[in-house]
């Protein structure tokens, strides 16, 4: 029986999953962004205790993880909202400030569920190109911005493309916004960047009061599965926005103790971060031992054009095939050598590849598979 959509809910895209699930083991999971390094064992231990209360709700305060985020970044726990991963607060502000004749300001391509806001809201997208360094056009950003615009997201590092602005130049762009648009500043790789580190931001959200950063445990810290991020407002009027459409308990007791037990121990995440600038340049260096040249990456994967006129169905090569066949053919090769990477078709750039680092096995076999795909 086909369904009677509403308007709005037809035009939300579907989320662009990557491949990877219910495989067999020694497929080298490279296409969603994830750490090949399993939680440290005090969380998993913290999340088991947890899950011997499951019977009551959790507290919907979550007061102990925003106290512990508070003690650390010095933001007062009534401005730190946190919630099921970071994208879904991003959501819940998308639908809390924009509505149809509104409009939405981020570069493109970015993050994938940017799209949803605009679908779901009815409000206009203005999608900016990103420069020729695949980096936020900051000036083109802020000249797009409009009596209309109530929403502005820089993803810092971006994802897909791997790349990050800096510092002074956040700034100088914070300072050309408007303080009644809200500009969310999404850093879910932060943690693995060289330009500024996570605590270097932090200054902004005195300086700015519509500003937000999203932060996630999804990555660095390897609570993918468990779903939990959060947001530092520069006021609680931010935080209140979000909960006004948020259901309760977006976050599970397990993951919340996971969480809070993951920032005690800043050892060992940044060994975790040495360990992914290692595999950035390994990673880096070979392909451009392949003759190719991957954007500046500052989060923990890599982002690249694929050679023109490169492998075709088959195995042969076409000059005249297009990116997208090209993308397609190589990804086919790499699948076959049990290597799943991420289409840059589906993100928004048809032609490249968004390869998240992986062990250095597992990065050697990239490279290896990857040369046999492009008869290097």
């Amino acid at each position: 029986m086909p369904l009677k959509l509403s308007s709005r809910a037809a035009k939300i895209p579907y989320y662009p999953a990557a491949g990877g699930y219910g495989l067999p083991d020694g497929v080298a999971l490279m296409a969603s962004n994830e750490t090949p390094d399993a939680p440290l064992p005090e969380v998993v231990e913290a999340a088991a205790r947890a899950l011997a209360g499951t019977n009551r709700y959790p507290d919907p305060a979550y007061r102990p993880l925003r106290d512990r985020l508070a003690g650390l970044t010095g933001v007062p726990s009534e401005r730190i909202a946190v919630g099921n991963g970071s994208c879904e607060i991003l959501l819940a502000l998308g639908e809390a400030l924009l509505e149809e004749g509104a409009e939405l300001v981020y570069g493109w391509p970015a993050f994938s569920v940017y799209p949803h806001l605009e679908a779901a809201s009815g409000a206009t997208a203005v999608r900016v190109p990103l420069d020729a360094e695949h980096r936020h056009d900051l000036d083109a950003i802020a000249a797009a911005i409009t009596g209309r615009t109530r929403l502005v997201i820089v993803c810092n590092p971006n994802n897909p493309t791997s790349t990050a602005v800096g510092l002074d130049d956040l700034r100088g762009f914070l300072a050309k916004v408007p303080e009644d648009v809200v500009v969310i500043l999404d850093e879910a790789y932060v943690e693995f960047a060289e330009r500024y580190r996570p605590e270097e931001s932090l200054p902004l959200l005195d300086e700015h009061p519509n500003l937000v950063i999203l932060r996630t445990f999804s990555k660095i810290y390897g609570l993918a599965g468990l779903r939990v991020g959060y947001a530092l407002c520069a006021n609680e009027e931010l935080v209140g926005a979000a909960a006004r459409v948020r259901q309760p308990f977006v976050v599970n007791v397990a993951a919340e103790a996971a969480a809070v037990e993951a920032l005690a121990h800043p050892g060992a995440i940044a060994a975790r971060v040495a360990q992914a600038r290692e595999a950035r340049a390994a990673v880096d260096a070979g392909l451009r031992d392949l003759g190719i040249v991957p954007a500046a990456s500052e989060a923990n994967f890599a982002w690249f054009d694929l050679p023109a006129g490169g492998p075709a169905a088959g195995g042969t090569v076409d000059d005249t095939a297009t990116p997208a066949t090209v993308e397609q053919a190589v990804i086919a090769a790499l699948r076959a050598e049990k290597v799943l990477v991420r289409s840059g078709g589906a993100l928004g750039r048809p032609g490249a590849l968004r390869v998240t680092y992986g062990t250095p096995d597992e990065n050697r076999r990239f490279l290896a598979a990857l040369g046999r795909a492009l008869g290097a």
